[in-house]
C-alpha cells in the first residue's frame, strides 16, 4: 500500500531489498514500510540446508518474505524467504511495481492541479486508499468503471485524475478458460471440427478469444474481457456455437471446465 506508515501483518507478503548477509542470516529493509530493516534467520531462507546463504540472497537484491512476526515494542521484524513460492513472487512484485507507477501518476495529477503532493493525498488519495486499499486499484476503476467512480467520488479533483488514469492505465482484465472435447467419425470429421471453432470464434464479434489444439480431441478456449460476467456470457456463445455446430453434423461435442 502507498505512503505505509507502522509495522506489517503476521502472515503479510512483503517486498523487501537485502542490505547485508552474514552467515547466520540476512538483514532487509521493507520498501513499502520506510525501510523499517527485518531479519531472516538463516533457516528460513530456504527449504533444507543452506550450505552458502549467498546462493539465496546477496546484498542489493529485491525479494519477497512473509512476515513470521512483528515485536512492535522493539520494532524487530521476523521474515521468510522460504515461504514465498514464485506465484506469490510474481503477483506481489507486480502488485508492488502497480503501486510505485500510481504513486508517480498521483504526482502527475497533483502537477495538474498546481498541489503538492500531500495536499493531494488529503484531497482525495487517503479517501481512495481507505476505499479501495491501493492507489492502483483506484486508477483502475476509474476507467474500468468512470460512471460508478464519479458517483462515489466528488470534488475538483475528479477531472483530472480520470484524465490521468486514461492516459496511463489500462483497464483490467480478467481470464478463464474451458477445454472443448471435439470429435467425428466423417471423413472429412477434421474439417467439421475446424469449421465448428471458425463458428464458435466469429460469434463474437469483438471479443478476445483465442482458441488453441492442446492435443486432440482437445482445444483450449481463453477468454479475456473486462469482468466476469461479460467473460461467461462470451465463453458460453462461443462454445454453444461450436458445439451446436459440429453435433449438428453428427459430431461430439462438449465443454469441460477446468479448475485453477
Amino acid at each position: 500500500m502507498s505512503r505505509t506508515r507502522g509495522l506489517p501483518e503476521n502472515g503479510e507478503l512483503v517486498v523487501c531489498t537485502v542490505e547485508s548477509v552474514k552467515n547466520f542470516g540476512a538483514f532487509v529493509t521493507l520498501d513499502e514500510y520506510d525501510d523499517k530493516q527485518g531479519f531472516i534467520h538463516v533457516r528460513d531462507v530456504a527449504t533444507g540446508w543452506v550450505k552458502y546463504i549467498r546462493d539465496f540472497v546477496r546484498e542489493g537484491q529485491k525479494i519477497v518474505c512473509k512476515v513470521l512476526g512483528v515485536d512492535s515494542q522493539k520494532g524487530h521484524i521476523d521474515l521468510s524467504l522460504k515461504s514465498v513460492n514464485e506465484h506469490q513472487k510474481r503477483e506481489k512484485i507486480q502488485q508492488w511495481k502497480n503501486e510505485k507507477k500510481a504513486e508517480k501518476l498521483l504526482e502527475i495529477v497533483a502537477e495538474r492541479m498546481d498541489i503538492d503532493i500531500d495536499k493531494a493525498y488529503k484531497l482525495f488519495g487517503d479517501e481512495l486508499l481507505e476505499a479501495y486499499e491501493t492507489l492502483y486499484s483506484a486508477f483502475e476503476s476509474a476507467v474500468a468503471y468512470p460512471d460508478d467512480f464519479l458517483s462515489e467520488f466528488t470534488g475538483d479533483w475528479t477531472d483530472t485524475f480520470m484524465e490521468v488514469a486514461k492516459e496511463n492505465v489500462a483497464a483490467p482484465m480478467v481470464q478463464i478458460d474451458g477445454i472443448l472435447e471435439m470429435s467425428s467419425s466423417a471423413p472429412n470429421g477434421m474439417e467439421l471440427v475446424k469449421n465448428a471453432l471458425m463458428e464458435g470464434l466469429s460469434s463474437v464479434e469483438g471479443a478476445s478469444v483465442d482458441i488453441s489444439c492442446v492435443g486432440c480431441p482437445r482445444y483450449r478456449v481463453i477468454v479475456n474481457a473486462s469482468e466476469y460476467k461479460e467473460a461467461e456470457d462470451i465463453m458460453k456463445t462461443v462454445t454453444a456455437t461450436a458445439i451446436d455446430s459440429l453435433t449438428s453434423n453428427g459430431g461430439t461435442a462438449v465443454l469441460k471446465r477446468e479448475s485453477k
